[in-house]
Order: structure tokens, then sequence, then C-alpha cells
């Protein structure tokens, strides 16, 4: 059996996230049907990230094992040929056996994106959260320093969340403004359950001065969800990116050229 691991790229608006659950479509089932069909074989991937209904990603990691001969490189080419244009395979390539996306050390970039004008952009409204009132990005940025370190984020992680451990490590945490367009970037070494959308949701409000940039230190302390701002929209939430410390080390191999074009005439028949 070898190991594949996949960059995958995807609209969520259609989604009801990315885990399987009953009577609703998600990536990850997707993936599962077309990987399969693929293949000729049962395929379940495991994802790094189980973004939640709505949200949008540019680099979420999967990995699944399969026997196919296919060179790991020429799977993404083949995958995407089957998937719906709101899915895409930016990358495919074999790694160790042993790899888990979700067990490796890793760090994790998202974008909130806020439309901040007037009146709603149409092109990027599946996109972006939309707020009419002017926002102030100076306190917003003054805000955004107090989440800065390890921190247990009890305060900004939704109730439903089912882990032992709120401590998390949050390394950069930038806020841009482009014309109407304002970027919150956040890097972490993890992200509890809603914990961007309620960092969000919270920096709103610091810039509708409706809570003071130093009332964060007071919200982290307090270490209860009420202390804290709404959740904000899933639509304006994207995963940029995943970096692995180490990189898991890609494995090249081999393979016969004939048992190689019998399977690319199988799947292009």
């Amino acid at each position: 059996m070898r190991r594949i691991m996949l960059i995958v790229a995807y609209d969520g608006t259609k989604y009801c996230g990315w885990q399987i659950q009953p009577n609703a479509v998600t990536v990850e089932e997707v993936l599962n049907r077309e990987l399969s069909r693929l293949l000729k074989e049962e395929i379940t991937v495991i994802g790094a990230s189980r973004t939640d209904s709505g949200v949008h990603a540019m680099g979420n990691v999967a990995v699944f094992d399969t026997s196919t001969r296919i060179p790991a490189e020429k799977l993404c080419y083949a995958l995407n040929h089957s998937l719906p244009e709101d899915i895409v395979i930016q990358k495919s390539f074999e790694v160790a056996p042993d790899f888990h996306p979700r067990k490796w050390d890793s760090k994790k970039t998202y974008e909130y994106n806020i439309w901040n004008a007037d009146f709603v952009q149409p092109f990027n409204r599946g996109y972006t959260h939309f707020v009419y009132h002017t926002l102030d990005v100076e306190a917003m940025q003054k805000a955004a320093r107090y989440f800065l370190g390890e921190h247990d984020f009890t305060s900004f992680c939704s109730t439903k969340a089912q882990v032992p451990d709120h401590v998390r490590t949050i390394y950069s945490l930038e806020i841009e403004k482009k014309g109407n367009l304002i970027t919150l970037r956040v890097t972490g070494n993890g992200f509890l359950y809603n914990m961007v959308r309620i960092i969000a949701g919270t920096l709103l409000l610091v810039g509708e001065h409706q809570r003071k940039p130093e009332e964060i230190a007071e919200m982290i302390a307090a270490k209860n969800r009420e202390a804290a701002g709404p959740t904000a929209p899933a639509k304006g939430l994207m995963l940029v990116k995943i970096d692995y410390f180490p990189a898991p080390e890609r494995v090249e191999r081999e393979f016969i050229n004939e048992c190689i074009n019998e399977k690319q005439e199988e799947i292009r028949g």
C-alpha cells in the first residue's frame, strides 16, 4: 500500500463542511466517492482540517492509502477530471506510510475577509462578510496583538467543541485594508472549533467601537465563551495553507511503463 497526499482547494458554499455527515453533501464524501471510482478500490481520505459548513480552502491537506500503480504526481490530473468544478486538487504526491495530517507538527494559516463598503459587492459576496458601517482598522490592529502567543482560548471556542485542551499558540495575526477589503490573516499551531470566526467577530466589535482593544486580554483571561464576541459568518473564512515540521518526505518510485500506460488507458476509457 502507498500513502498519497492531496493539497485540496474548494469553494465551501455548497458543502456542509469537510467531514462526512448523514443526509448532507461534504467535501470528504465527494473525494472518497471519486477516488473510489477512479482507482476501483474503497478509498477513505483523512483530512487535516475539518472545515465547517460554508468555509473555503486554498490548501487543505488529505491523505489516503491505495494499491494503485499510477504515479502519485499524476493522480491530481486524473482526479480533477471527475471532480465538480468547486473542488480542485492542487498537488498530489506520495509520502511515508506513517504520515498523519492531524498528528504531525504543523502551523495553519487562515484568512477572514470583510467587505467594508456602502453596498455589497456581488462578485465576492460568497467569500466576504459584508459590513456597511466604517470599521476602525487601527483599533482592530491594536486588539490583534493581545491574541499573540500561547493562551487558553476557551472564550474563543464554540461550546460544541469536545477537546480536553483549549491551549493554542498564535504566531501572527495581521489585519490589512486594501480599498474596501479588510483581511485578517492568522497563523497558529492549531485552532479550536469556530475559533477564527469568533476572533473575527470579536475584532469586528472593536472596529465598531463596541469594545476596546485592551478588553481582549480580559476576554482571554475569563475562559468563558460569553465574554467574547459573536461568531462571524462562515463564508468570510478561508483555510490558506498548512505547513508541516518537518515537511513530509516525498517518496519517489519507479514503475514499469507498461503498467502505467495500461492504468492510464483504463482511466481515459
